[in-house]
Order: C-alpha cells, then sequence, then structure tokens
C-alpha cells in the first residue's frame, strides 16, 4: 500500500499516446520551484481552498480536535498542528474547500483505475506512468504496480528524480519501458536548489543507459535560476553522453506552486515570472544545437511532477 495524491487520466505529457499517471506522495527532495508541494511529505495534508469555503461552519461541528475556528468577521483559521487527518470535514464541507492529500491505496485498487482505460492506451500506445513525489521512495509498491501492468500488457514509464540507491533502479529495469529522469540544475546548484547533491543521481542515469534503459531527460527551467547557457550545456552533456536517450523535455516554469502552497497553510514559497517566449525559445535553440537527440517543450509545465 502506498499514499496516492492523484490519478490524472488522459495524460499526453508524461511519456507516449494516453496515459494514466499515478501520483505517489512522498520525496527526498525539495526543489525550490516545486509544481507539487502536497507530494514532498510522506504523510497525508488538509489542503483548504479559501476562495470556495462559504463560512458555513459545519467543518468546525466534526472536526474531532477543533482544528477549524472562525473569526468575527468570518475568517476561517485552520490549527494545522492539532489535524489528524481524519477527513471528516472534507466529507462535511458542501463547497468542496477541503481535501486530503494523499489516500492509502493498494496495487490492486491503482491497477482498477488504470485498467478501466486501456483501450485508449492500446489505440494510442499510451500507457501508465508512475511520478510523484518520488515512485523509487516507493520502490516495493512502484516495483509491484509495474509487474502488474506488465502482466496486463499495459506500456510502462517512471517519472523519477534519480536520487534513489541502485539497487532499487536495477530491479525496476525489466519493468519499464521508457523513464522519465529529470535533470533540474548544473552540480554547483543542485544542493542548494533541490536539497541533494547531482552526482548520484547522473551516475545512476549513466549505469540505467548502459544497462539499456530508454530514457528521456525532463528539465524545468526558472528564469534566472537554473537557466543560464553553462546549466543548459550541462543538459547537453548529459544527454551526448547517453546511448539510449529518445528526447528531451523542456518544462518552462510555471507558478501553480504557490496556489498550493497556500493551500497547505505555507507563507514562505518560492516565486518566479513566467518565461518569455524568447526565453523559451534561447533554451530549445541553445540545446538543439548542442545535442543529437529531439528537444521538445512541455507547454508550461503542464504535467504535475517538476
Amino acid at each position: 500500500m502506498a499514499l496516492v495524491f492523484d490519478i490524472e487520466k488522459y495524460a499526453v505529457h508524461d511519456g507516449p499516446g494516453i496515459r494514466t499517471v499515478v501520483f505517489l506522495k512522498g520525496c527526498p527532495l525539495h526543489c525550490l520551484w516545486c509544481h507539487n508541494p502536497e507530494s514532498h511529505s510522506f504523510e497525508p495534508e488538509l489542503l483548504f481552498h479559501d476562495t470556495k469555503c462559504t463560512q458555513c461552519r459545519r467543518c468546525s461541528t466534526v472536526c474531532p480536535q477543533g482544528c477549524h475556528a472562525f473569526g468575527e468577521e468570518g475568517q476561517h483559521r485552520i490549527d494545522r498542528n492539532r489535524c489528524l487527518h481524519c477527513g471528516r470535514c472534507t466529507v462535511e464541507c458542501p463547497a468542496d474547500a477541503l481535501k486530503i492529500a494523499g489516500k492509502p491505496m493498494t496495487v490492486t485498487q491503482v491497477m482498477e483505475e488504470v485498467l478501466a482505460d486501456k483501450v485508449f492506451y492500446d489505440h494510442s500506445g499510451g500507457g501508465v506512468t508512475i511520478s510523484g513525489g518520488e515512485p523509487l521512495a516507493h520502490a516495493d509498491f512502484t516495483r509491484e504496480l509495474l509487474a502488474e501492468a506488465r502482466l496486463a500488457g499495459v506500456n510502462t514509464c517512471v517519472e523519477t528524480s534519480g536520487y534513489a540507491p541502485w539497487t532499487q533502479i536495477e530491479s525496476l529495469i525489466p519493468l519499464v519501458d521508457l523513464w522519465l529522469w529529470d535533470v533540474k540544475a548544473p552540480p554547483e546548484l543542485h544542493e542548494t536548489l533541490v536539497g541533494a547533491p547531482c552526482g548520484p543521481i547522473v551516475e545512476n542515469l549513466r549505469r540505467l543507459d548502459s544497462a539499456g534503459g530508454k530514457t528521456v531527460l525532463r528539465c524545468p527551467l526558472i528564469p534566472g535560476v537554473n537557466d543560464s547557457d553553462e546549466a543548459l550545456r550541462h543538459i547537453a552533456s548529459i544527454a551526448n553522453s547517453l546511448d539510449h536517450l529518445q528526447w528531451v523535455d523542456l518544462e518552462p516554469y510555471h507558478p501553480l506552486g504557490e496556489t498550493k502552497n497556500a493551500r497547505l497553510g505555507k507563507t514562505d514559497f518560492f516565486q518566479a515570472p513566467f518565461p518569455a517566449e524568447e526565453t523559451k525559445a534561447h533554451w530549445q535553440d541553445f540545446l538543439a544545437r548542442l545535442t543529437r537527440v529531439p528537444v521538445k517543450q512541455v507547454a508550461q509545465m503542464l504535467s504535475k511532477k517538476q
């Protein structure tokens, strides 16, 4: 069993064809720009959409911990330190303003969701993509889910940061058709921006390539943060060292994480501008001149995983 914070149907940016993307909750990295801050913690979390709240106060009547309170002018305040994530308030809320991020699911339950759309995979060359969070942080669950998908004749992708022991990656190689591998920052910035050194990640990637694993590099680019020409050369150097690389995805920054952080009750979070069209064109042209594989743009990081 693992915590799943979302299952996205009919996805077209997370591998070939039409796909179902399974997002597992919990990640060992903490990228400053993360698109999905609700994926960081390995525990359930309460999301609050303040613009939906009608101040009906039903949540306060059912919460066993007294987490919900309302000011004189109706302001809805949540004591998150007391919250047990029982979900009673989410059930009672008529405006859908409250939601628990993270639902325990078995492999069987996830596969029921995946196989419901197998006809679309068969006609489009799609399948299932396991994302996160970090799927390698749930190695046993990920392995079992991939094995079940293979038995059902479903194409498999894993989207990963690659930050895990090599033995976990190696055990998945026979079960994965395509790896979507993050390249987030050059070595001198990686630990500051992401929370871990890039050396083990690149070493895992090269070992995977030597073992025949097909990969796509997924590169989130944030203006003024990790998009210098030197950072782009770092991406190109990795791309050119791989024999089984299929293409490179560029993922221009989108500030969706700002809204989600607010819904988690966080006030101190990363902010950056949308990249200009000429900036995105420069990224693509610059990399295309340096690499021998196609360089594509995923429109404004439409995929949930960053």
